[in-house]
């Protein structure tokens, strides 16, 4: 006879309360300072934080719509005509506009494909793309540094049965090899292959190495799906996105950006054939269930999509502030990595006390705003000060920057920063 053994159910509150995550665990001394700080005023280079103006280099607002006069103009114009509840339901049942289809129309003819599909959010849009696109039987093969809308896409592909190969950081010896483990299982379950990249990498601003991933098509059988969020409006001749910058925005199968960086607003879109753009129309789950992107966000998208199109000045400002802050930076000794975006990263050494210490100096005593990257986000012993030039930047903001920078690295080379006293930095 079998014993029955009562074992008490966990709360799963408790569990919560027992274990707060690799970042809550720090809640209580970094919340509002270091994690969800508020920045307050106008969008600009300069804002306030915690009361004080601080020079400010984290939002990604490229091309600086996020302020710009037509583009508030027009948000403020389409709030007052429509509100912000107009239309009602998803774009399949009750949400569908003309304006929708004609931001659709106009974005696909930008970055060059037949047609396109707006969504309501850039990363649960992506989860839904793979989701839809996907079987059990076919293949992922990505990249090790991709965006966690992308591995969280993967994980509900592989979650269903399906399987993915990774390939170390833009290593193409790497990336071939999956391929050909790809194919093989392939041609083993009928399926097909799908490559994920990134057309610039968020955190260290390289550039994924379309070129050569396009080339690989002569090889073997697998569609490209490119995640180009910080390339679409700032790489490129007209700023159409990384593949326009490799030549190989044709081999790109499916284009997918979001509103979110060079557009400064809400939203996403993904760009591919009329055909795959009219599947995922009816397959995306994300968007068949929820409610259509407002319409002050898709007239808004209008605007700044034309300005993006017909002002090439921004774009050269931004470049001229990346190139000059680059420069200067490099000049200096600092380790950028590879960056070749407007993503600046500053690569130095140290823990959680200096990384604290640091920011704080920068926040304090320079009035700098700058987000800080440490472990597990890059490896234990770094510290990642992580730049986002824009076309409202001026060139005093970046000779300012690089002094204030070169003086906290000295102090961080003196050992400074190593003391758990915050006090003590001031002194």
């Amino acid at each position: 006879m079998h014993r029955l053994i009562n074992h008490k159910a966990m709360d799963i509150f408790d569990k919560l309360k027992a274990n707060k995550g690799e970042l809550g665990q720090y809640q209580k001394q970094a919340h509002g300072y270091f994690t969800f700080p508020k920045l307050e005023g106008e969008i600009h280079p300069r804002m306030k934080f915690r009361g004080k103006e601080v020079l400010t280099w984290s939002l990604n607002n490229y091309l600086g719509l996020a302020n710009h006069p037509e583009v508030r103009e027009a948000d403020a114009k389409a709030a007052a005509e429509y509100g912000m509840a107009y239309p009602m339901g998803a774009r399949m049942m009750s949400g569908q506009t003309s304006k929708h289809e004609e931001l659709e129309q106009e974005l696909a003819s930008f970055v060059g494909k037949e047609d396109a599909f707006l969504l309501n959010f850039g990363y649960q849009g992506m989860v839904s793309i793979i989701d839809s696109i996907v079987g059990r039987k076919d293949v992922i093969v990505y990249d090790s540094e991709s965006h966690a809308c992308i591995m969280d896409g993967i994980f509900l592909h592989k979650a269903k049965g399906g399987k993915s190969f990774v390939f170390q950081h833009n290593n193409m010896e790497k990336c071939e090899k999956m391929l050909q483990f790809a194919t093989k299982l392939t041609e083993e379950t009928g399926g097909g292959v799908l490559l994920i990249t990134e057309g610039v990498f968020g955190m260290a601003g390289d550039l994924g190495h379309l070129d050569q991933i396009a080339a690989l098509k002569d090889k073997y059988s697998f569609r490209l799906l490119v995640d180009d969020a910080h390339g679409f409006g700032t790489m490129g001749e007209t700023g159409a996105g990384t593949g326009e910058y490799f030549g190989v925005q044709d081999q790109i199968d499916i284009f997918f950006s979001t509103f979110a960086k060079a557009m400064a607003g809400i939203g996403a879109f993904v760009a591919a054939d009329e055909e795959v753009v009219d599947f995922l129309r009816y397959n995306m789950r994300s968007q068949t269930f929820a409610k259509s992107l407002p319409m002050p966000m898709v007239i808004g998208g209008l605007k700044r999509l034309q300005l993006l199109k017909e002002r090439s000045e921004l774009r050269e400002n931004l470049w001229k502030v990346v190139n000059h802050l680059k420069e200067g930076l490099l000049a200096q000794g600092f380790d950028l990595g590879k960056s070749n975006s407007p993503v600046t990263p500053v690569y130095l050494k140290g823990g959680v006390p200096e990384a604290t210490n640091v920011v704080m100096d920068l926040r304090e005593n320079y009035n700098i705003f700058c987000s800080i990257v440490i472990y597990p986000v890059i490896p234990r012993g770094e510290l990642l000060l992580r730049l986002i030039p824009t076309a409202v930047h001026t060139l005093e903001d970046v000779d300012y920057t690089i002094k204030a920078f070169t003086e906290v690295r000295k102090k961080l080379n003196d050992g400074k920063y190593s003391t758990t006293q915050i006090a003590n930095v001031f002194e």
